[in-house]
């Protein structure tokens, strides 16, 4: 991770533990970009981000430093336990699922080493029950490219819980696999571009004008 004296810019700051908003993402195929151009959009004092992007144990960290270096939040590679807070965006380890459970007097991460789902290791439909199950309407969820289904059941168990859900479009996907069958089955509440789906979800937070 780069240290705060290594950048030109001030350190990051990140505000007390939050209990409100919280935003869910999941990539694959194509995602590595798709999560950078997302995070690009999100302001420094953002509330808390999770994501899962499938990728080997070996390279998570390194994505998300580099993340941390080119985004206005602060990006870690989760260990869990961690309170979440506003400005923070915490990257699933390629070792284990990324979860979120009640801790203190807010929310914590949780990794856990169970087998792949959908075989895969982090899996977004992990991080997606997690939300429905524990955070419900106050819930984000955002289903990126990638191959495969992983994150579409889970994006509809959040929706039923009272989420409110995005999946990016078809035309701006590297892969449309995952948008897709998340979309097929009523998953998905609003499409949008990739270049959009950060000005959309802020406006969802009252952040951005319309």
């Amino acid at each position: 991770m780069n240290s705060p004296t290594s950048r030109a810019e001030p350190e990051k700051a990140t505000v007390p533990p939050s209990s409100g908003k919280i935003i869910f993402v999941g990539a694959s195929t194509g995602g590595t970009e798709a999560v950078k151009t997302f995070l690009l959009g999100i302001p420094a004092d953002c509330v808390p981000i999770l994501v899962v992007q499938h990728m080997p144990e070996s390279f998570t960290g390194s994505f998300a430093a580099r993340l941390d270096s080119l985004c206005k939040p602060k990006v870690v590679e989760a260990q869990g336990g961690e309170p979440l807070r506003n400005g923070m965006v915490y990257v699933a380890p390629g070792h284990s699922h990324l979860a979120i459970k009640r801790g203190g007097a807010g929310y914590v991460t949780e990794l856990v080493k169970t087998p792949p789902v959908n075989r895969h290791r982090p899996s977004v439909d992990v991080l997606f029950d997690s939300a429905a199950d524990v955070v419900g309407k106050n819930a984000i969820g955002v289903i990126l490219t990638g191959m495969g289904k992983d994150g579409a059941a889970g994006l509809l168990r959040m929706r039923k819980a009272g989420a409110r859900t995005f999946g990016q479009s078809e035309k701006s996907c590297v892969v449309y696999g995952m948008p897709r069958e998340a979309a097929l089955i009523g998953a998905v509440e609003e499409v949008a571009d990739l270049d959009d789906l950060a000005r959309r979800v802020l406006m969802l937070l009252g952040r951005a004008p319309a």
